[in-house]
């Protein structure tokens, strides 16, 4: 899996380098600019950017790479509390934050979940039989009524929306939305199945369980 990271600090940088570089192809820079100049000849599985650049805010970089077509799941760095730069970081198109200071541990856990769930459809909505998933709204609508959702269901909802008719295994789940794979998230996911199920009504069929594996939001 190759990533690249883009964070201003020298010492940030050749720690993420050497920690990620034992598992991962890894490319380090340390600007807007230069991550610019490095995705137009190269393509990454995933991308870290730390939200205070030289040359710019990397909430606005990841706003600029999503409107170029740039698909890579990108998780961003930001310093614990900046609870608006997270919200804002997200409305642009990244996928996972992580406040600093982190654990290598969960830094890595967080790449490695985004690998593997690979890009995502950007469609700005998802049509799923009678469920309508706004992405950029964050709204779920059936026959036109606004579903009530937690913020947990409706990251599990948006989830296997871009992922329409592909399974997301269990783990995945737990990881983009809880952080951290734990028994109490195990048991939390089903309950929160449950009560979506519940929620989606009629429409209840199409959020499928793939037993031993995950879950699947598909019309078929």
């Amino acid at each position: 899996m190759r990533v690249l990271v883009v964070d201003d600090e020298p010492e940030m940088r050749d720690l993420l380098g050497r920690n990620l570089g034992r598992t991962h192809g890894i490319k380090v820079v340390g600007s807007c600019k230069e991550a610019e100049n490095m995705l137009v000849d190269a393509r990454f599985d995933v991308l870290i950017l730390d939200v205070m650049l030289p040359d710019g805010s990397g909430i606005d970089l990841c706003a600029k790479l999503r409107a170029a077509g740039v698909d890579a799941p990108i998780l961003l760095l930001t310093a614990r509390g900046e609870v608006r730069n997270r919200v804002a970081g997200l409305d642009a198109g990244a996928d996972d934050y992580l406040a600093k200071p982190f654990a290598l541990s969960e830094l890595r856990a967080r790449v490695a979940a985004l690998g593997r769930r690979g890009p995502l459809r950007r469609d700005r909505a998802v049509v799923v039989g009678g469920v309508v998933v706004d992405l950029e709204g964050r709204r779920v609508r059936i026959d036109g009524r606004a579903l009530a959702l937690t913020a947990k269901e409706l990251a599990i909802v948006e989830l296997l929306a871009t992922r329409r008719g592909q399974v997301v295994a269990r783990e995945d789940l737990i990881e983009s939305v809880w952080g951290e794979v734990s028994d109490s998230a195990r048991s939390s996911l089903e309950v929160l199945i449950a009560r979506i199920r519940q929620k989606l009504g009629h429409c209840s069929h199409l959020l499928q369980t793939i037993r031993g594996v995950g879950y699947m939001l598909d019309s078929d």
